[in-house]
């Protein structure tokens, strides 16, 4: 019986699993199943393919375009999601079900649907620039966003630092700016990162629109070289590694800076009252 229940005689269980080595050997079969693939990217394309990515025609502008797109998409995201989901949170808690509904939409929809319902309804002056394209990345990071902003919210005692400080008499936009925005970086730059990935790697939609960014470049190259298409995968993805470790870095040293702003805010606050 102590051998069918994973016990050893005494009740004391094995050292395999009192020490916790089967983390270990799934964190290692999970180590081999992502980083065997790279690594035979990596051998399959050799060092010189990465100087000729940089040299291949094209891949400075598909480049730099879907750089830009990753820009403004990121901007109107947070200066739609940050406010909207903020005065939910404070102002009507009883919307917070149908806006994650809403902002769910995006990805059961096909985006042709949103390309095409986008055309109809985008000014004029937009429908000739690639800019166009960031109005419809917009919607489509709008559930990564959304999710990402509100995780960071409910972590916060948000009704709380408000109160707190419109007791000491700031306004709702110092407010949002200097109390709960510092609050939110962590949040903020996850956000940051899950629209850039997407920016980086969207493709039916810019491809439709028949507008070359980094993915549409990617695809099209690899027809003539296989190894420059895959140096550019993996040189998209070291790149959004890096940006997560320095968000893993920043964020964690910044929590712990506002918890402890927080802290004293709270105690400002009551001293302020008392």
């Amino acid at each position: 019986m102590a051998q069918l229940t994973g016990q050893a005689p005494g009740g004391r269980r094995p050292l395999f699993f009192r020490q916790g080595l089967w983390r270990w050997v799934i964190l290692i079969v999970a180590g081999i199943y992502f980083l065997l693939p790279l690594y035979a990217a990596i051998r399959f394309v050799g060092i010189k393919a990465y100087g000729d990515l940089i040299s291949a025609p094209g891949f400075t502008s598909a480049l730099w375009l879907s750089i830009r797109l990753a820009i403004v998409t990121t901007v109107i995201t947070l200066a739609l999601m940050l406010p909207t989901t903020v005065y939910v949170h404070l102002k009507l808690p009883g919307l917070r079900r149908l806006l994650e509904s809403l902002t769910i939409l995006p990805i059961v929809i096909p985006p042709v649907v949103l390309a095409t319902g986008l055309l109809q309804v985008a000014p004029a002056s937009l429908k000739d620039t690639p800019y166009l394209l960031a109005l419809e990345y917009v919607v489509l990071a709008m559930p990564f966003a959304y999710r990402t902003i509100d995780a960071g919210l409910r972590a916060l005692d948000l009704k709380t630092i408000t109160e707190a400080s419109n007791s000491l008499g700031a306004g709702w936009t110092r407010t949002l700016l200097t109390v709960i925005l510092p609050n939110l970086v962590t949040a903020l730059l996850a956000a940051t990162v899950l629209t850039v990935a997407l920016v980086l790697g969207e493709y039916t939609i810019s491809s439709l629109a028949l507008y070359t960014t980094f993915p549409v470049w990617l695809v099209t190259n690899d027809q003539t070289s296989a190894p420059i298409t895959v140096a550019g995968s993996i040189f998209a993805l070291v790149v959004t590694w890096l940006v997560l470790l320095v968000i893993t870095v920043v964020g964690t040293r910044r929590g712990r800076r506002t918890g402890r702003q927080v802290s004293l805010f709270t105690v400002t606050r009551q001293d302020t009252r008392g």
